[in-house]
């Protein structure tokens, strides 16, 4: 059972930055997709930002220009870089697997709670 570890959230002033780090329990990671997922309370977890095994990204239209996935295949381990943040980014940030035909996502991890507020 793979195991996510989310981390780097908290809280930030509008128009600030925060890092959020996920590190998956896998053996083998540089050949996995990744994305982050965020769901805002009251709503439903929506995908934000994805990452290809070859460092190929895509962005919901919300974040698109203020936030960056990257990875690091060496530490195992995928980022968030949140900056320009605004008050509607505030939500429990999730990462997991990109899911494929042959692929589901693992299960869900704690993830880490960004609140963007004055």
């Amino acid at each position: 059972q793979v195991q996510l570890v989310e981390s780097g959230g908290g809280l930030v002033q509008p128009g600030g930055s925060l890092r959020l780090s996920c590190a998956p329990s896998v053996r083998i990671f540089s050949t996995l997709a990744m994305d982050w997922y965020r769901q805002a309370p009251g709503k439903q977890r929506e995908l934000v930002a994805s990452i290809t095994s070859t460092g190929s990204t895509t962005y919901a239209d919300s974040v698109k220009g203020r936030f960056t996935i990257s990875r690091d295949n060496a530490k195992k381990l995928v980022y968030l870089q949140m900056n320009s943040l605004k008050p509607e980014d505030t939500a429990v940030y999730y990462c997991n697997r990109h899911p494929t035909p042959y692929a589901v996502r693992w299960a869900w991890g704690q993830g880490t709670q960004v609140i963007v507020s004055s």
